[in-house]
């Protein structure tokens, strides 16, 4: 997911929004409302999806940056799901990467990936079992090199970042990128 993100969409800091029991034309008008005009957006295995731009420009005061959040808890109704990441903001902004899934209007699960054992939400457990599984919480997410002065532990940082959306698509079945043969671009 990461790697066609960054391929597709250079230039841009985007979100990667995935819906189920939302139709895409109603997650890409929710957007709208929010100032955030989709990228691109489609449909396949059961999932809406829509990428857009993090951040978004204030119609009164164009030079004026946006960086709110977007309220995606108002966009997903009850018996929906959505699960977002942000894939390429600057840390230096404040804005690591991050997972969020919300689950009949409320944040079920959220964290950065810069700080994975800080996870929020209604159930911050959520995904405890598969992230320890995959050795990125728990005993099995220490490095084991950090002794060694020629060792740098942020070389994996990219690895775990890939092995971490991995165990996120694979639990909520999300579909592969490119996400539909059939791209709106915009």
């Amino acid at each position: 997911m990461i790697s066609w993100i960054q391929g597709s969409f250079r230039g841009h800091e985007v979100n990667v929004v995935l819906a189920r029991g939302i139709p895409l034309d109603t997650l890409t008008q929710g957007l709208r409302d929010r100032q955030r005009e989709p990228l691109a957006s489609g449909e396949a295995d059961g999932w809406a999806w829509a990428v857009h731009d993090m951040l978004t420009w204030d119609t009164e005061d164009y030079d004026a940056e946006d960086y709110d959040d977007v309220d995606y808890s108002a966009l997903c109704p009850d018996g929906a799901e959505i699960v977002v990441f942000v894939t390429e903001p600057c840390s230096a902004k404040g804005f690591p990467p991050a997972f969020e899934y919300y689950r009949d209007g409320r944040l079920t699960l959220g964290f950065n990936f810069e700080d994975i054992q800080q996870r929020v939400g209604a159930n911050p457990d959520h995904l405890s079992p598969e992230l320890l599984a995959a050795g990125l919480i728990g005993p099995r997410a220490e490095c084991g090199q950090e002794d060694d002065p020629g060792h740098d532990c942020c070389d994996h940082d990219d690895d775990d970042r890939e092995r971490l959306v991995q165990v996120i698509a694979d639990y909520f079945a999300l579909p592969s990128p490119p996400l539909s043969p059939e791209v709106t671009s915009k």
